[in-house]
């Protein structure tokens, strides 16, 4: 019998990832000054008010201040009537030194065997059901917030649109999984009060939805996923009515509250760490990338249709203490017997293809570069690699690749161990 999946997303202008994007943008700061900073900086956001905390090692000298405005506004909360304004704000900053006791454990004589920042496990998932091999549901969750982000900054269109906005989609699977239709889209989005009465505003953003954000999601996806957007899919536009007050004054926002969004939407597992603000010391930020590449590179290759890969730590330990491997009953790899591999002999294979230390994952994905500020909105997997230019300390502007645990760079080593065609 077929069967419902959902999953949300929230734009940039909510005020949870309001707070996701200052603490990375200043752990960004940190990095271009000093590479090698420990930093894990948290941020609480709420009505005309931002305060960040949180422990630091580093040479770098930051003032917190301009960063948080900056961020703020470009989010876009630069009006008085948003009640959190960039320009007017309390600020306030409570950040200080890093706990020694938590230094000595990742801190080695040798770089290579760097102790993982922390116990825990992560989670990495990949699905052969998108071309950015992510779940289908946050897939499109994402897009319609990145485009509706888009319209209300280019200013031509639907301008009303204020920076707060959640989505949500469900997806109608098969018996054998495989998406039929999609069901339900749900967008709640801030707007100005541009009409006196209230149910003119609701029809005239619901109309836009409709007729302006929805052909322009569609124009970017596949003919195949196109043709999930039927006639027969339910709307909820704004369903509790206006939304005018929105952003940190309709509600407190906090660093690492979304997690579910960061990663893939409620498919797969996730460990409960969060990711802004944390330097690449922290496993729940880096191991959790890990194990994103290695899931999406395995399905890329052709081992499995879905892959969840898990890692674990113990804090100061440079190897981790465990790695699983589940395909859900997809795998297509076979041994040279023919039998198809077991999820054991995968994640045997995964050991020997990829060092999993702390100090290898910094390496193979260059995550002492001021690369963060980009993760911290629509999602930290699932994004097209590229580049972002950034100007050092000493004046030098370098180039740094983004979004590297994306990258396809080990399907050619998969193929050969695993045998594939």
């Amino acid at each position: 019998m077929p069967y419902l999946f959902t999953s949300e997303s929230v734009s940039e202008g909510h005020p949870d990832k309001v707070a996701d994007q200052i603490s990375d943008a200043i752990l960004d700061e940190y990095l271009r000054q000093d590479p090698a900073a420990k930093v894990a900086c948290e941020t609480l956001v709420t009505t005309d008010f931002a305060l960040v905390a949180g422990e630091i090692k580093s040479t770098a000298h930051v003032d917190a201040e301009p960063i948080i405005r900056a961020t703020i506004r470009r989010i876009g909360y630069d009006k008085p009537e948003y009640l959190f304004n960039a320009d007017t704000c309390e600020v306030e900053n409570r950040l200080h030194e890093q706990s020694p006791d938590i230094n000595q454990g990742v801190v080695r004589a040798s770089a290579e065997e760097q102790g993982a920042g922390d116990q825990g496990m992560m989670f990495g998932y990949a699905s052969h059901e998108t071309t950015n091999y992510m779940p289908l549901a946050l897939d499109l969750s994402h897009r319609l917030l990145r485009e509706l982000s888009a319209i209300r900054k280019e200013g031509r269109e639907m301008t009303y649109l204020r920076p707060d906005a959640k989505s949500q989609v469900t997806i109608r699977y098969s018996d054998d999984h495989h998406p039929e239709a999609i069901d339900t889209i749900v967008v709640s989005t801030q707007h100005d009060e541009f009409h006196a009465d209230e149910q003119t505003m609701l029809d005239q953003i619901k109309a836009d939805i409709k007729a302006i954000l929805i052909p322009r999601v569609m124009a970017g996806l596949s003919e195949e996923t196109q043709k999930l957007f039927t006639d027969h899919i339910t709307y909820h536009i704004n369903p509790t009515g206006k939304f005018v007050i929105g952003g940190p004054h309709g509600d407190s926002g906090l660093t690492g509250r979304k997690i579910i969004v960061d990663t893939y939407g409620g498919k797969g597992a996730h460990g409960g760490g969060a990711f802004s603000g944390k330097d690449s010391s922290k496993v729940d930020r880096s191991a959790a990338y890990a194990a994103r590449h290695i899931a999406k590179n395995l399905v890329a290759a052709g081992v499995a249709e879905q892959v969840l890969v898990q890692v674990a730590y113990a804090i100061g330990v440079a190897q981790p203490v465990g790695v699983f491997v589940t395909t859900y009953g997809t795998t297509k790899a076979k041994d040279a017997d023919g039998k198809v591999l077991t999820d054991g002999e995968i994640a045997e294979k995964v050991n020997k293809l990829f060092d999993l230390r702390p100090y290898a994952i910094v390496q193979r994905f260059g995550l002492q570069n001021p690369i963060f500020g980009q993760t911290a909105a629509y999602g930290h997997m699932g994004r097209e690699p590229g580049t972002v230019q950034v100007t050092m300390k000493d004046g030098e502007v370098k180039t740094f690749d983004t979004f590297t645990w994306e990258k396809l760079d080990y399907v050619p080593q998969i193929i050969t161990e695993f045998g594939l065609n």
